[in-house]
């Protein structure tokens, strides 16, 4: 009996430890499908149009996941999240990976035990305002009441510049970022403060876009990155590398309508990075045509960023900082070998 209770107990342990060594990529596979948190209401960045489909440069960085582990972009259930809500959503495994204009901190990637992956954009906090009070610069807002989400750095952000700067302000604080949204646009804050990127995508949607202005302030740095839970190295890898094979394949100047004719490259990193020459699928636990599905059906970085938040969209967001590295931006990727 105490022989047969021995081998029940090994069987058991052997169990458990089968399951707890079982990844996100195992668990995505077996559903079929990748869980992404996104913001859902911050147009140019992760919003359903009028028909209901998700569009956006974090959308896209999510497409980009699914397109490399199905080569299926349409494999993604998007979750829009609070920013209260999006890190619980993470850590609770509510989501596979959280893509959704979130600041890579100190804090955040250590006692909130999250893995941020490359930065898919470069931002900056700023203040968004009616014209006609006729401020022209964050200076002027003493005694103002503004418009802010909890539970961001922006809350934090807003709160130093104030303090720093010796000026009063009353914070009008709520939790979705649409409910925000109209409390500003109903006249209720004087200012509404977020990142750059995110106060352009509101403006965009305003009733009257022209009637606002994006002051001249930056005053943080805000480099945005998907995250993902710590102690799965094999899906912050599959993660990481999905957003930086967007830059290089920009780099390259491959693209998803040149694609199939670079596969033809003499160039020996081309036909590394679009799996010509296999090896780089294998160390990811991927197909070697991952990148090439990737770039083939989301196409590259700048692609994405020009169809969604670029100069010739309502937002006109020029590349700066998000440019490559070899247009004097900050967009530079290490080489797949």
């Amino acid at each position: 009996m105490r022989y047969l209770k021995a081998i029940l107990l090994s069987v058991v342990l052997v169990a458990f430890a089968v399951v707890c060594a079982a990844g996100t990529l195992d668990e995505v596979k077996k559903r079929g499908y990748i869980k992404a948190g996104v913001n859902g209401s911050v147009f140019g960045f992760g919003m359903p149009n009028d028909k209901g489909v998700w569009k956006g440069l974090d959308v896209d960085t999510a497409k980009a996941i699914a397109a490399a582990i199905f080569g299926d972009t349409s494999k993604v259930e998007f979750i829009p999240l609070t920013a209260v809500q999006r890190l619980t959503a993470l850590q609770s495994k509510e989501i596979d990976v959280l893509c959704r204009n979130t600041t890579r901190t100190l804090t955040r990637e250590t006692t909130n035990g999250i893995n941020f992956v490359h930065v898919n954009y470069y931002d900056g906090q700023g203040f968004l305002v009616p014209k006609k009070l006729g401020i022209k610069s964050a200076k002027e807002l003493s005694g103002a009441t503004i418009c802010v989400l909890p539970g961001t750095t922006t809350e934090m952000n807003v709160a130093d510049f104030f303090r720093t700067n010796k000026m009063d302000w009353k914070p009008v604080v709520i939790e979705q970022s649409a409910e925000l949204n109209k409390a500003f646009f109903s006249g209720r804050c004087d200012c509404l403060t977020s990142d750059a990127s995110q106060l352009a995508g509101q403006r965009a949607v305003a009733p009257n876009p022209n009637d606002y202005e994006i002051l001249p302030e930056i005053i943080s740095k805000e480099p945005l990155a998907p995250a993902v839970r710590h102690g799965d190295d094999q899906w912050f890898d599959i993660v990481n590398f999905a957003v930086m094979a967007l830059i290089n394949a920009e780099e390259f100047g491959i693209t998803s309508a040149n694609a199939d004719k670079k596969l033809n490259s003499e160039n020996p990193e081309i036909k590394r990075f679009l799996g010509v020459i296999p090896g780089m699928g294998e160390a990811l636990g991927l197909s070697d045509k991952w990148a090439y599905n990737i770039v083939k059906q989301v196409g590259n970085y700048g692609e994405i960023f020009e169809r969604n938040v670029g100069e010739n969209t309502s937002l006109g967001i020029k590349r700066g900082f998000n440019a490559l590295w070899t247009e004097g931006g900050l967009m530079y990727a290490p080489p797949f070998r």
